[in-house]
């Protein structure tokens, strides 16, 4: 196939001109859209009692400025990852990143709740650009040893935005700089996405698909749809007590998503460039990774909205003191997924087992502090387990993604991230309507911190079938084999 117009060839990484200072320099920079996206998610939800009161906000509005972003995001994760194959993925990211940029300036001055929810909305649809081209920007730059180092570094950014999101939120609100409150959680994006983009052209390579030709329009136009009809009922269904249009809509994102597969097949065969490759599917270890990254990040995203469930309502605690309550978790998060790569050296596909059998020794021991604490928890023990289950979440979640995206051809680079990132957002979803069913059932009309307990241990237990989920699912070996990799000209 013919490449497209001014792109530039993918050849042998030993011809790239590039000196190793600058390839790491790069890293951080793109490593600023993992983090500012992800961190975007969790921040808000430290906002919104301020932003509520000071807007005049209704509960639909709130729901809105939450749901709004995560549900177009998430939406516009595989339109994403293609563009960047098709059009640059430097060039794409830069364009997401100015623009997630501007949203959040609107957000952090919006007058209205009306204007807050359109620029969170936008702010998913731009963070839907960005974040594919990080994983992109990574699988191809980087190689042989250096890529699982460069991919243990989005795992850390990814995992501090996570467990630091109420953290930094409550640190801005409590400090109040400049009077701004709220609006301070939004606005701290700024000076960070300004940087940034001066540094992007300095020292992060360009590189596209060179057999990509054209954006596929029907796709996109079948895809979307799809995507909301599913994550629309998966984050609003359980709070609106499951009408019947949450089930339709689940039922026609099926059906609208079944269609879409035959659409991208079709186009395959005939030679065109689908939005997702089927060929990535044809790959073992691509669909084994896939499976386990749905179950993996559809437990990590659960035990975050439980843990804040349970100390926020049941323990009663300020968002500062909730937020410091995952400091344990994210420290120790941030010293195996920094390590990842050296996990990797040492014990191969094992890593994915000990970090799994990790996670759920974390869960067991947190299921036994709390189940009949009630008002007397041990919060020391407590932020002990804690610390024992980020440690294996950093075992897991940066090893994983970098060998299922290590098998993919670096010509459908953007196409792989999008999937990849698209199974992550939609299995969190998933995970926490189903987590919500779990834990609000136990709760019922009750109470209190015994009470909270007792929901939060039911969970938990919920929990532990997904955490175990690396250790018993059989890794393909060559997943762990060193591989010759092409990457692109700076």
């Amino acid at each position: 196939m013919s490449s497209t117009t001014n792109s530039p060839p993918v050849v042998p990484a030993a011809a790239i001109e590039q000196p190793s200072w600058k390839r790491w320099i790069a890293l951080p920079v793109v490593l600023v859209g993992t983090f500012m996206t992800i961190l975007d998610f969790f921040i808000v939800n430290v906002a919104i009692p301020s932003a509520q009161a000071d807007l005049n906000a209704s509960d639909a509005q709130v729901q809105l400025v939450v749901a709004g972003y995560g549900v177009t995001y998430a939406a516009g994760l595989i339109t994403g990852g293609r563009l960047g194959d098709l059009y640059g993925r430097r060039r794409i990211f830069a364009i997401g990143l100015a623009t997630f940029t501007a949203a959040s300036f609107l957000c952090g001055v919006s007058v209205s709740a009306d204007m807050l929810v359109a620029s969170r909305i936008l702010q998913g649809l731009t963070a839907a650009l960005m974040f594919p081209q990080v994983l992109s920007i990574i699988n191809v730059t980087y190689t042989g040893p250096d890529q699982p180092r460069a991919f243990a570094g989005f795992g850390a950014a990814l995992g501090l935005a996570t467990v630091g999101g109420q953290v930094i939120g409550g640190l801005l609100i409590a400090a109040n700089v400049f009077d701004l409150g709220w609006r301070a959680c939004f606005l701290v994006n700024l000076p960070v996405g300004l940087v940034a983009l001066a540094l992007l052209r300095r020292v992060v390579p360009e590189s596209r698909s060179d057999t990509a030709r054209r954006l596929d329009l029907v796709g996109m136009a079948i895809v979307t749809p799809g995507m909301l009809l599913l994550l629309i009922p998966l984050v609003e269904g359980r709070q609106a007590g499951w009408p019947v249009w949450s089930w339709v809509c689940l039922v026609l994102g099926v059906l609208v998503l079944c269609g879409f597969a035959r659409h991208q097949l079709a186009l395959s065969r005939r030679g065109g460039t689908p939005l997702v490759e089927p060929g990535l599917f044809g790959s073992p270890s691509f669909r084994v990774g896939l499976a386990t990254v749905f179950s993996v990040y559809a437990g990590m995203a659960s035990f975050m909205l439980v843990i804040a469930l349970y100390v926020q309502h049941g323990l009663h605690y300020s968002p500062l003191k909730a937020g410091l309550v995952f400091l344990p978790m994210g420290v120790a998060f941030f010293l195996t997924s920094s390590n990842a790569a050296k996990f990797i050296r040492r014990f191969g596909r094992r890593t994915l087992t000990m970090g799994g059998l990790l996670l759920g020794s974390g869960e067991v021991g947190l299921l036994v502090v709390t189940s009949d604490a009630g008002e007397n928890l041990n919060m020391p023990l407590y932020l002990v387990f804690m610390a024992i289950a980020g440690a294996g979440i950093g075992m897991v979640g940066a090893p994983l993604l970098s060998q299922v995206l290590a098998g993919v051809d670096k010509q459908y680079a953007g196409s792989g991230a999008g999937v990849v990132s698209t199974a992550q957002q939609l299995s969190g979803a998933l995970g926490v309507a189903i987590m919500g069913i779990v834990f609000f059932g136990a709760v019922g009309v009750g109470s209190g911190p015994a009470v909270y307990g007792r929901a939060f241990a039911d969970g938990l237990i919920y929990l532990l079938v997904l955490a175990v989920t690396p250790a018993v699912i059989p890794m393909p070996n060559r997943w762990w084999a060193p591989r010759p990799v092409e990457a692109p000209v700076g």
